[in-house]
């Protein structure tokens, strides 16, 4: 079978699905989480994942999922800010309890992403399902394993408390084991192995030879800040392969006006050129930093930004995320 061929097999195994990836940690502060994952994975123990948005806190509740108890069930992710009392009430009636038989069926997991912007009634309500640690017994409890997360930083979190738009009892139930998931920034020796991951999983799934990066290439990428953290990378890996070169690498922000691809002269960098490339990077790294704070909230965002909604959206699709973040 032919190198193409072999690529196109793989990738219909390989689908976007995928994209929850999980890379063993080079860096001592991701082996640690590792650590604590392979302690609590194999309990029912509620977990909370804090960390900036885009550092893999889904990933890594997937990968605790299935190395979990529940690995044979589903993993549901449900995106808490738009979740209404209704839609609440119809998950929580699926048939994700203990049945007759003593086995639990349905949901093994259910994953609360940004779980801190749950509506009132539905943190009432979620409140009442899970077991407290005495009522375990109860039919009308859930059975499914929690797993939140949040971008909140730890002082908004508490903010949140202290004003009563987040439930203490809820938190509390909730934050069975607390984990902090670092920023790129701060675990610089595992973009090596991310990349090399992501290289492999976008020339598999858009049919093209991998790219080969030189020396100088993954020297740059691992000296850019990531101010948009593993999903910034992933995007910057796609274009890579995308175009079948290098070329991605080299707009990066700030390392623009330090760094030139082999063989150019830096004469040829105009003060213009410079300026410009140091504004788009400016203006890239505020809207991440808006969105990151609206936890993604576009339309919060614009507003904050004070551009137009379909501005916003525009200067995205630039960056290379589309209108949810992601790839």
């Amino acid at each position: 079978m032919s190198t193409q061929a072999l690529q196109k097999d793989s990738a219909l195994r390989l689908s976007e699905n995928d994209d929850q990836c999980f890379v063993p940690a080079a860096s001592p502060a991701m082996r640690m989480i590792e650590q604590a994952i392979a302690n609590v994975a194999n309990t029912d123990f509620p977990v909370l994942l804090i960390g900036e948005s885009g550092v893999g806190k889904e990933a890594m509740a997937l990968h605790l999922h299935r190395r979990s108890l529940h690995h044979a069930q589903t993993f549901s992710r449900v995106v808490c800010g738009a979740l209404t009392p209704t839609a609440l009430d119809k998950l929580l009636s699926n048939p994700d309890r203990e049945g007759g038989n003593g086995e639990t069926t349905g949901i093994g997991t259910l994953f609360l992403d940004e779980f801190a912007e749950l509506p009132a009634p539905c943190q009432a309500s979620l409140l009442q399902a899970i077991p407290d640690g005495e009522t375990v017994a109860q039919s009308n409890l859930l059975r499914a394993r929690i797993m939140s997360a949040t971008s909140l930083a730890p002082e908004d979190l508490e903010q949140a408390l202290e004003r009563g738009s987040l439930r203490k009892d809820l938190f509390y139930r909730l934050s069975g084991v607390c984990l902090r998931l670092p920023p790129l920034r701060e675990r610089r020796e595992d973009i090596p192995a991310l990349v090399d991951f992501f290289l492999h999983k976008y020339s598999l799934l858009l049919g093209r030879s991998r790219p080969s990066l030189s020396p100088q290439a993954l020297q740059n990428l691992q000296e850019y800040s990531w101010p948009g953290n593993i999903r910034e990378l992933e995007n910057t890996v796609k274009r890579i392969v995308a175009l079948g070169s290098n070329s991605a690498v080299w707009d990066l922000g700030p390392l623009v006006a330090t760094k030139t691809p082999p063989g150019e002269n830096v004469e040829k960098l105009s003060l213009k050129q410079t300026a410009r490339a140091a504004s788009r990077q400016a203006e890239k790294e505020l809207i991440l930093k808006v969105l990151s704070r609206t936890h993604w909230n576009r339309k919060r965002a614009a507003q904050q930004l004070q551009i137009s909604y379909k501005a916003l959206l525009y200067k995205l699709r630039q960056m290379g995320l589309d209108a949810t973040g992601s790839m």
